[in-house]
């Protein structure tokens, strides 16, 4: 029964994002905004509204609160279903390192915003767990994941040429990461943007989610376009990988975070769930963003965050069901 009960709750936290990504699918057939849509809007949300919503969270959000051992089970779980992917990618399908970054983020990298929210609020009865993994993710993963894509990506001679200077310098480049330090930088000297300026930043951050969810509903119409009707980017070997990364975003992390929280740190009840619960989210369409940004191919991206949010219902409806009696009892 607990399980039911709580399904018509997470059933509500997914509506948005399956709606929003319909619309996307609907303008990308109908081709009402053109055919440098989706282009454009991924470059927007990228370069422009998610630097906003990255500074706006981070800079009020007290910097010590993911520095307990709660994050420690999820960042463990986090750091395992990362290196699982990117080792695959490596070993199994033979992937240059941009690629076994994506196939990492996919793997490990969380629906912590717009879908972590409305999910901790439904099963934890709150969302303050959700503050830490975002700085987490944001201030640790995202760094470390947009270096490697930058290696990834840089051509022999620009790498030759300054390879370390270049990495030294790329927060500056980044719109990413210097929204992100911006931001840590206000939070850790207490410094409140003017509330004019505080407003603006969020009402343009707000655009960032609906935006990055449009375009990958606009992709999913685009992978259908090849020759004789068949998926332009589909095959054994592409279905075979993203089958991996998401058993291992669905599977094989929040069991991970489940096993260090439990056995190892042996937390309270509710924080173990928090700990599953927020592990267990599907993979950010911040992946999906980022592909296009470094100019991969976005299927394997798009398809790991769609699927992965398919399949998450029952993975967080388990966790649900499994941990909540005693975490409330």
């Amino acid at each position: 029964m607990h399980a039911l009960e709580s399904l018509h709750p997470l059933l509500s936290a997914f509506i948005p994002i399956w709606a929003l990504t319909a619309i996307g699918y609907l303008v990308g057939r109908s081709g009402l905004l053109g055919e440098q849509a989706e282009a454009v809007l991924g470059r927007f949300v990228f370069q422009v509204a998610m630097p906003a919503a990255l500074f706006s969270m981070v800079a009020k959000t007290p910097l010590d609160t993911f520095a307990n051992a709660s994050m420690l089970a999820f960042a463990t779980g986090t750091a395992v279903a990362c290196l699982l992917g990117f080792a695959v990618s490596r070993w199994l399908f033979r992937r240059h390192l941009a690629e076994r970054t994506i196939s990492g983020m996919a793997a490990g990298y969380v629906n912590s915003a717009n879908l972590g929210i409305p999910v901790a609020v439904q099963v934890l009865g709150d969302a303050s767990f959700i503050a830490p993994v975002l700085l987490f993710q944001v201030l640790v993963v995202t760094p470390v994941m947009l270096t490697l894509l930058e290696a990834g990506t840089a051509d022999d001679g620009r790498r030759r040429a300054g390879g370390v200077r270049r990495m030294l310098l790329m927060p500056l480049r980044n719109p990413v990461i210097l929204a992100s330090a911006l931001g840590a930088l206000c939070s850790a000297v207490h410094f409140r943007p003017p509330t004019g300026l505080g407003h603006s930043c969020e009402l343009l951050g707000g655009a960032g989610v609906p935006t990055a969810l449009v375009t990958l509903g606009m992709s999913l119409h685009g992978r259908r376009r090849a020759a004789g009707g068949a998926p332009a980017d589909a095959g054994p070997g592409l279905r075979a990988e993203v089958g991996v990364a998401v058993a291992v975003k669905t599977l094989i992390q929040p069991l991970a975070a489940f096993s260090v929280g439990a056995l190892v740190l042996h937390l309270p009840a509710h924080q173990l769930l928090a700990v599953v619960v927020c592990s267990a989210l599907p993979t950010a369409q911040n992946v999906f963003t980022y592909a296009r940004q470094y100019g991969l191919s976005t299927a394997f991206a798009r398809d790991s965050v769609v699927y992965s949010t398919f399949l998450s219902m029952a993975t967080l409806s388990a966790a649900s069901w499994a941990l909540g009696t005693s975490a409330h009892a």
